[in-house]
């Protein structure tokens, strides 16, 4: 009897989704001739209603990357997206433009604009704690990925004061458009002498001797700020990250110490070396007069970033020449080796309209489709699998983190304006003084910590 009642409950069941059946094809018309009943129910349940579309507003600064590349991102992100109008606003003089604005009230949803630039807008909103934190962004997939943002992103981009100004784990700015910087010359020449790219500062100045045999500087640098990479490479290869750290947190007494103390004194000798028409040219109108003492082999190396194949792309050149990029020299045979990694800053306003949408469009600035757009450009990613996309000029440069070459990166960590001091003067710009010898390394000592002194206290 059990039996026969559970087969008469299957047959019911059965039956009751035959009828199911039947009623819901009337009503689900998929093409061809339909015969059904004048009075047919219209299929019931909620629906959902469709996304109001927004409108995202996007703020970047006009590089040399052009305006073009963000237009093409733009349209394949409203393409993308299906639902999103973005709104650009793209200037040299961006800060100038958005400023008014801001302080209005209106902000931009998105803000491409890096630290280190003379507006210092950037680091107003770090030091009035007015950007929103990117972490649930990290953690989100890359918009039309299946692949987390910070799992896309290579190792220690979003380690360092650059995108975590507090100096803690919270990330408020992302990296982008990321550049090797290192020290550049022509590999024809060191060739044509038989001269080998030295890898530690001691074979660096043996080979200033015999350079200067033949005429020929060791070295010379575009602009006093340019140090900014070359120096911060050689924080870390004197005396690691801790060595970093601690200069780009004003830790007391530190440019006393011997491994900060020998990167200042290193530079000073390099005045020996130097192209004596430098410091003459080392301004923003001359500066490129500079650079081309090494395309006409008047000077052997300058430290630069990958940019500076496209700034002298047009220029005249000795023949045969052929860019060269090498990482700074070691302090000790053996010992590590740096190349300073530049990258841009985008950044949320935590004041902005659609938060939550600013968000989402800097994950698809990650995803393999706008890698593509901006490599078309000159600009590189911090994604894994980037270098596998670039063509072979470009990748010769990026591949320059092989054979126990490591990245820096990193900033000094944002602080209360101090009135009259600034410490980029003190690190960088002081550099022309001491290589015209108007101020010694031991000045320049005691100037650095002075500014740290002042700046210490003042730490967000």
């Amino acid at each position: 009897m059990k039996l026969k009642h559970i087969l008469l409950a299957l047959m019911f069941m059965l039956l009751v989704g035959l009828v199911a059946c039947g009623d819901s094809s009337e009503d689900t018309d998929t093409g061809g001739d339909t015969t059904g009943d004048d009075n047919t129910e219209e299929p019931s349940g909620d629906t959902e209603e469709p996304a109001e579309p927004e409108t995202l507003h996007v703020a970047a600064l006009e590089s040399a990357y052009g305006v073009e590349v963000w237009e093409n991102i733009i349209a394949a992100y409203e393409e993308a997206h299906g639902n999103v109008t973005v709104d650009l606003t793209i200037e040299r003089n961006i800060e100038e433009v958005m400023r008014p604005n801001m302080q209005a009230g209106e902000y931009p949803d998105v803000f491409l604009l890096a630290t280190d630039r003379e507006e210092g807008l950037t680091e107003t909103m770090i030091k009035e704690n007015a950007l929103a934190s990117l972490d649930d962004m990290l953690a989100m997939n890359v918009f039309g990925e299946q692949v987390t943002v910070e799992d896309k992103l290579l190792d220690g981009f979003t380690d360092t004061l650059a995108t975590n100004p507090y100096a803690d784990d919270e990330t408020y700015l992302a990296p982008m458009f990321y550049s090797p910087t290192g020290l550049f010359y022509n590999a024809q020449l060191l060739e044509e002498y038989g001269w080998e790219a030295p890898t530690t500062w001691d074979e660096m100045f043996e080979l200033g001797e015999k350079a200067l045999e033949e005429d020929i500087y060791l070295f010379t640098y575009s602009v006093a700020g340019y140090f900014d990479t070359l120096l911060r490479s050689m924080l870390y290869a004197s005396g690691d990250v801790d060595l970093f750290n601690a200069a780009m947190t004003y830790e007391e007494g530190i440019w006393e110490s011997e491994e900060a103390s020998r990167v200042l004194e290193t530079i000073a000798k390099l005045a020996d070396y130097t192209h004596p028409d430098t410091v003459a040219n080392a301004n923003p109108n001359d500066f490129v007069r500079n650079q081309q003492l090494v395309l006409d082999n008047e000077a052997i190396f300058m430290p630069n970033g990958t940019w500076v194949v496209g700034e002298m792309a047009e220029a005249p050149r000795a023949d045969g020449f052929e860019w060269g990029m090498m990482p700074v020299p070691a302090f000790e045979e053996g010992d590590t080796r740096y190349a300073f990694t530049f990258f841009e800053q985008i950044w949320v306003p935590s004041q902005a309209e659609n938060v939550e949408g600013g968000k989402e469009f800097i994950s698809f600035l990650y995803s393999d489709q706008a890698a593509e757009i901006f490599l078309a450009a000159g600009a590189a990613q911090p994604i894994e699998g980037i270098v596998n996309m670039m063509d072979d000029e470009q990748a010769f440069f990026y591949s320059i983190y092989s054979n126990d070459v490591l990245p820096a990166m990193g900033t000094f960590a944002s602080t209360e304006p101090v009135p009259g001091v600034n410490i980029g003067d003190e690190l960088y710009v002081k550099i022309d003084s001491v290589m015209s010898g108007r101020v010694t390394v031991e000045e320049w000592i005691n100037s650095l910590e002075s500014a740290n002194d002042s700046l210490r206290p003042a730490m967000n």
